[in-house]
């Protein structure tokens, strides 16, 4: 991978951000509660941190302070 583009799994965490920030799949203009917005996030970190990929990142965070690209 070179500098300067994002990951396929990069893409898919911030699919997963836009679609919290977004209020989820809600018609444009309905009203969204702090309590939905706190269900589409937990919803989202259930799924990252099930794979692999997510999991290999915090690794490395965790023991090196860096991030890990993959």
């Amino acid at each position: 991978m070179q500098g300067g583009f994002a990951s396929e799994h990069d893409a898919l965490i911030a699919e997963k951000v836009a679609h919290i920030l977004t209020g989820g799949d809600r018609l444009a203009g309905s009203k969204v509660t702090e309590q939905d917005i706190l269900d589409l996030e937990r919803e989202a970190f259930v799924s990252l941190i099930a794979m692999e990929k997510t999991q290999a990142r915090i690794q490395q965070m965790l023991m090196t302070g860096k991030p890990l690209r993959n």
